[in-house]
């Protein structure tokens, strides 16, 4: 675990030792249940004129192998958007997870072509 990477950036929003802190620990959770990941990146930002008191929005981006995966939230509160942020990178990692078990154990036909010279036995 010591190898995890996690890019923090702030738009229109201090970046405090508490947030860094939170969101290190939520993201702690994405590097236990998958060890492929590269790299997180994280976006948090403000914006002031969505409401009348502001909205947050996290956007969340793993660098895993395989394609990448994007989610943005937005809510009221930054803790808020930061654990629907994790909740839904987690959902998407274990569906990803679950895909690859059951491409792997589904039975492919093997189609022989008939124009196939036949062997003969000795």
């Amino acid at each position: 675990m010591k190898n995890k990477k996690v890019i923090l950036s702030g738009h229109h929003i201090t970046l405090t030792d508490e947030i860094k802190q939170m969101v290190e620990e939520k993201l702690d959770k994405l590097f236990r249940h998958e060890e492929q990941i590269i790299r997180i990146v994280v976006e948090l930002s403000y914006d002031q004129h969505k409401s009348k008191a502001g909205e947050y929005v996290a956007k969340g981006h793993i660098e895993i192998n395989g394609p990448d995966m994007i989610v943005s939230v937005a809510s009221e509160d930054i803790t808020k958007s930061m654990d629907q942020l994790v909740d839904k990178l987690d959902r998407k990692i274990r569906r990803r997870g679950r895909l690859d078990r059951v491409k792997r154990k589904a039975i492919h036909n093997v189609d022989i072509p008939a124009h196939l010279p036949k062997v003969a036995e000795a």
